[in-house]
């Protein structure tokens, strides 16, 4: 069987040293390049071949590493192992979004070798701390989405048709909600209808419960 063959772009020497020093120990793998700055690695990315690469985010104080990852990603059929020290959001989905299929702190160095293999093979699990990270981000995003979806029907229902669907909502029929607002049974059901066109729903009820899911009569609270 070939040994797997890695590239390794790290800026710190001794580090560099190490790691490949302890990657060597694999028999089933094989440095066939490294480099410690971006000239180097922009060098060695032309010239060498490689399986796997193994990439620091930063060198010498720049996020230069992915944009190392993304010209590996588009120019060779190598795989992308971001190592680092860092663990904000922001690095994990730069590197991904570029291509790399994994992210490795620096500290779990003793993970290398099998994810090395899972990346050689294309069976590389999500890190879990960066699947917790994404998870997060997508449920910051839902929230954002739902935040501005609020706003936009807020900006287009008026107070006295939101107050409507609010008492529909408490169980009020529209003939209640006409004597408790003194307004006639006509001007409540012309509310009704037109929040039934800016809603969707086919039914006071469907749209009232549709606003209460969404939180509009919670934001209607807030002072």
């Amino acid at each position: 069987m070939e040994p797997i063959r890695l590239l390794i772009i790290e800026d710190d020497r001794d580090w560099l040293r190490g790691l490949e020093a302890y990657l060597s120990r694999q028999p089933d793998f094989r440095i066939t390049a490294t480099a410690s700055t971006r000239e180097e690695a922009e060098r060695v990315i032309g010239e060498a071949e490689f399986d796997v690469a193994l990439l620091d985010i930063m060198l010498h104080g720049t996020a230069e590493g992915i944009d190392l990852a993304q010209r590996i990603c588009s120019t060779t059929p190598a795989r992308v192992i971001m190592l680092t020290s860092l663990q904000e959001k922001e690095m994990i989905f730069g590197a991904y979004k570029v291509g790399a299929i994994d992210y490795l702190v620096k500290t779990d160095f003793e993970q290398i070798p099998a994810a090395v293999r899972a990346a050689y093979a294309k069976l590389s699990p999500m890190n879990a701390y960066v699947a917790e990270q994404m998870r997060e981000e997508f449920r910051r995003l839902k929230q954002l989405e739902q935040h501005y979806r609020v706003k936009e029907l807020k900006d287009r229902i008026t107070p006295s048709e939101l107050q409507v669907l609010k008492m529909i909502d408490e169980g009020h029929t529209q003939t209640d909600i006409a004597d408790k607002l003194f307004l006639s049974l006509r001007t409540i059901k012309v509310h009704v209808g037109n929040v039934l066109k800016k809603l969707g729903g086919s039914t006071s009820k469907e749209a009232a419960r549709q606003a209460r899911e969404m939180g509009l009569f919670e934001e209607e609270s807030k002072p």
